[in-house]
């Protein structure tokens, strides 16, 4: 195992990344239609009965049919959930239970290099479940924009930076319980704050402020715009938000788990 420079140096993953990641694709190969079906039908039934049960009670919203303001959020929110769910239960899996990390570290592979495959992997499981459900949006006509185009691309950037963040969670556990504080007190909130359900606008102004430093916020500041076929306002800035929280984040969590596994 090569040795990093230093406990809380910046991150120096290499081509080392691309083995750990074929290594969990091919694992992921023997579930792929049971968690590919999943993936399309549970947004297909929220968007169902939310979109369309609930959103036949409610008026639209800024003009906007509520199952095409639901669209946004769904997405944004599928993509968090399956980055989280990665990165916290299955990774902490293969670190504790399979010792999945160990035997790797007992190759040339260096622990940077596991920790970036990690969270590139949780990124591509986030990317499948936002596409998923993007896929949905199409198959039932909520949203046919030609800048629906943008949204993948987006989702590569949501799930780095959540995957990153629930990765610093797998450093600090001690066992599986621990990730009900975050999904309790961060994951949780996050999604009802962030404007998945309603605008944040209607939240008091203190609120406003906590949701806007959450990643979920300008994630669907950025993804709603295109579900509604138009450019978003301000992007470079949502973008820059998203990508700094994922950079300080990928960083903490290697040197974390450096601190854990190397010390």
């Amino acid at each position: 195992m090569r040795r990093p420079s230093g406990l809380w140096g910046l991150p120096r993953p290499g081509r080392g990344c691309l083995p750990v990641l074929r290594r969990n694709f091919l694992v992921w190969r023997k579930t792929a239609l049971t968690t590919v079906l999943g993936d399309v039908m549970d947004p297909m039934v929220a968007l169902l009965a939310l979109g369309y049960g609930l959103g036949s009670l409610l008026p639209g919203i800024d003009g906007v049919p509520y199952v095409t303001f639901l669209a946004a959020g769904s997405i944004c929110m599928g993509a968090l959930y399956a980055a989280t769910f990665e990165a916290t239960y299955s990774a902490f899996s293969r670190l504790h239970i399979q010792h999945s990390w160990d035997a790797m570290l007992n190759t040339p592979l260096s622990l940077d290099d596991v920790v970036f495959a990690e969270i590139l992997w949780a990124a591509a499981k986030s990317l499948k479940s936002g596409l998923a459900i993007l896929l949905v949006v199409l198959a039932l006509d909520i949203s046919r924009a030609p800048t629906l185009a943008w949204i993948p691309l987006l989702l590569v950037l949501l799930g780095v930076t959540f995957a990153s963040l629930a990765l610093v969670m797998s450093a600090l556990a001690k066992g599986f319980d621990f990730f009900m504080y975050y999904f309790t007190l961060g994951v949780t909130p996050m999604v009802f704050l962030s404007g998945v359900f309603f605008p944040v606008a209607q939240l008091p102004e203190a609120l406003v402020q906590v949701a806007r430093i959450a990643p979920l916020a300008p994630a669907i500041e950025l993804v709603r715009p295109l579900v509604l076929g138009r450019l978003p306002e301000h992007a470079w800035m949502h973008v820059l938000q998203l990508a700094a929280t994922a950079a300080v984040a990928t960083w903490l969590a290697t040197a974390l788990m450096r601190r854990r596994l190397l010390r």
